[in-house]
């Protein structure tokens, strides 16, 4: 401990001079001159069995020590102060400490060695256990292990230079309470892995909703791109981004104040009261979307009400209120009490309702919903429930509505956070000497719009990022996109098909995985709640790549080739000997066949040990076939004999 004595003088007007002795006791720690990344912190989870960096600042030319687990290293910081050294490999497990002596002392505590991933994308990547939870209750309050642990990286994007630093940031263990916050996918994921193989894993998580892969590409990898590369060097200057983002908050501001001034629902008598004489509202039926009812294709605000009985052993008692999915925002009320608030159209409406709420007899549960774009209503096909103990209400069925307000469409904000090469800047960039054993990647949705273009950024996204890291061959695992929107009767041509055919074209880059996930959607929701089966699917692809398990048979075989055999197509899969089959022997589903009219229509089909034969008696000559080629291919079946499904294929390039 050192102690520092400062003399200050002080000038007063009467030129009486003050001399003030002040005595500060302090650790090093206070003028500290060496920091570390936030990476580097407590409970951080470094790669085994390899060499692994530690780098930092400090003043210039300074020299640092490093001791960790008996093994001493030093290292002599550059002219501008920067440092980084190499740590020998180390096995797994801990916990260690690893101390730095330069000019000050730094201690890291509760350091493991093991596996660490990082794990990017949009929102299904984004999208946290706090989401999904009703699925997993039970896994959720079991869960703790100190074996696996998560940073998840600050959203932040940067046009003008690569961030060698998080803005903030740390290392959390699994428990019930922090386990909400780790992303869905990725925990499953490392539980899977730390099941398998008890050593530690370490999760990276840098995601962003919505946000498309040039995003995630660095300004030398966006040269190949150049008008994305223009886009993204337009947004370095902070003129216009501060005139953009004013604009956007004003014209939404504007928009919601005057959808508000213009309810009738909220004056002169609040529509929220249960006591409102409401026989004059519509009656209509929910789910479904206001568009389909008198009030007619509008934006605004839009009430509903319904009334329900509660028995006596109910009254008083808390409860959970799920009202599916709602667009685009909602206000709740029961009885006249506030509930809870979504703003947006994605997140699962999970509302618990407080004790003392419920009344024996009539309730009356009152939704304020607001549209400012697009059909707005109750999403089909979800659940509409009322949950008390062991009882559950079914709220499905018919309620009252009444239009509120009619507003004009409200134009879409302008979302500077996707622009090219931002979120590489602000979120991968500062990783980069970080050691990795890997990668696990789910995006894609917002890149449809091109779906071809996706089979050139999402393998230029790969080699940007092994070569910044400096890990060449680093495992890229990725989830393909999965079943969305309605299905369709009869084939037709689809983005997301599409999209899916690019994710397939990038096997063609060495050492990748492609979890296929085409069961795993829902047609009404871009985020399927069914997270655990892609963490597993991706973490069985991690066996096979990373950890070179050879017990784990190989994934499912691709299309290959095919061969036309008079009014028969026989198509031909590259794993040789591997026997195709359907879920529970069914028809095989979902695959059509054209002729060179470019008309697919549905086909018959026998599958045959390791090939398929396709027909249709409508085409006599047939030239093409494509398998779950839809945005939601349902019912799509096919898989090898380890129950891996295959991924949706086309032989053609129409």
């Amino acid at each position: 401990m050192e102690k520092f004595i400062v003399y200050i003088k002080m000038e007063y007007p009467k030129k009486i001079n003050i001399v003030f002795l002040i005595l500060f006791l302090f650790t090093g720690t206070v003028f500290s001159t060496v920091r570390l990344p936030k990476l580097i912190s407590d409970r951080m989870v470094l790669q085994r069995d390899t060499k692994v960096n530690v780098w930092g600042w400090s003043d210039p030319s300074e020299k640092i020590l490093i001791s960790i687990d008996g093994q001493n290293y030093h290292v002599l910081a550059d002219k501008q102060g920067g440092w980084k050294l190499t740590l020998s490999p180390h096995r797994a497990g801990g916990p260690f400490t690893m101390i730095l002596e330069g000019n000050n002392h730094l201690q890291i505590n509760n350091i493991l060695f093991g596996d660490v991933w990082l794990c990017s994308g949009q929102s299904n990547m984004e999208l946290p256990i706090s989401r999904v939870k009703p699925l997993y209750e039970a896994e959720i309050q079991k869960a703790s292990n100190s074996n696996i642990r998560c940073f998840t990286v600050p959203q932040k994007y940067n046009f003008k230079k690569t961030e060698s630093d998080y803005t903030r940031g740390n290392w959390l263990e699994v428990n019930p309470v922090s386990i909400l916050n780790f992303s869905a996918v990725a925990y499953f994921f490392a539980n899977e892995l730390y099941q398998k193989y008890q050593v530690p894993i370490g999760l990276i998580n840098a995601s962003l909703g919505g946000s498309p892969a040039q995003a995630w590409l660095s300004e030398e990898a966006l040269k190949a791109f150049p008008d994305y590369l223009n886009e993204g060097l337009k947004f370095r200057d902070d003129n216009l981004i501060r005139e953009i983002e004013a604009a956007d908050n004003q014209r939404s501001n504007d928009w919601y104040a005057e959808a508000n001034r213009n309810d009738a629902g909220q004056q002169p008598v609040s529509w929220k009261l249960p006591e409102l004489d409401d026989s004059d509202w519509f009656s209509t039926n929910i789910p479904g979307y206001w568009d389909e009812t008198q009030i007619g294709n509008v934006n605004g605000v839009v009430w509903f009400r319904k009334e329900f009985i509660l028995s006596p052993k109910n009254t008083g008692k808390p409860a959970f209120l799920n009202l599916g999915r709602i667009v685009d925002a909602d206000s709740v009320f029961i009885n006249g009490i506030f509930i809870g608030t979504v703003s947006y159209q994605y997140p699962p409406r999970w509302y618990h309702v407080p004790a003392n709420v419920l009344t024996k007899g009539k309730n009356v549960i009152v939704v304020r919903v607001i549209s400012n774009s697009g059909k707005g209503g109750f999403i089909k096909d979800k659940p509409y429930e009322l949950k008390i103990d062991s009882e559950v209400i079914d709220l499905k069925g018919v309620w009252k509505m009444k239009l509120g307000c009619t507003m004009p469409l409200l134009q879409g904000q302008t979302f500077i956070r996707w622009k090219p090469m931002g979120l590489y800047n602000a979120m991968i960039a500062p990783l980069a000497d970080y050691t990795k054993k890997g990668i696990v990647w789910y995006q894609g949705e917002s890149n449809c719009d091109k779906p071809e273009e996706y089979r050139h950024l999402l393998p230029a996204l790969i080699n940007d990022w092994r070569t910044h890291f400096g890990q060449l061959n680093l495992p890229f695992l990725y989830a393909q996109l999965p079943n969305f929107m309605e299905p369709k009767p009869q084939p037709s041509e689809s983005n997301w098909a599409q999209l899916r055919e690019s994710q397939l074209l990038t096997l063609s880059v060495p050492n990748t995985g492609m979890a296929v996930t085409i069961d795993a959607g829902e047609w009404n929701d871009i985020h399927p709640l069914n997270k655990k089966v892609v963490g597993v699917r991706l973490a069985k692809l991690a066996q096979q790549l990373a950890y070179k398990n050879r017990t784990i048979g190989p994934s499912a075989p691709k299309y290959k080739s095919m061969k036309i055999k008079g009014a028969q197509i026989e198509l031909t899969f590259s794993k040789p000997g591997c026997q195709l089959a359907t879920i529970q022997d069914e028809k095989l589903k979902c695959i059509a066949i054209a002729g060179n009219d470019k008309k697919f229509v549905w086909a018959e089909t026998k599958i045959k040990g390791t090939k398929i034969v396709v027909w249709s008696d409508k085409v006599l000559h047939p030239v093409a076939v494509r398998y779950a080629w839809a945005d939601n291919p349902e019912g799509a079946n096919l898989m090898d004999a380890d129950s891996n499904f295959v991924s949706p294929f086309r032989t053609d390039n129409w």
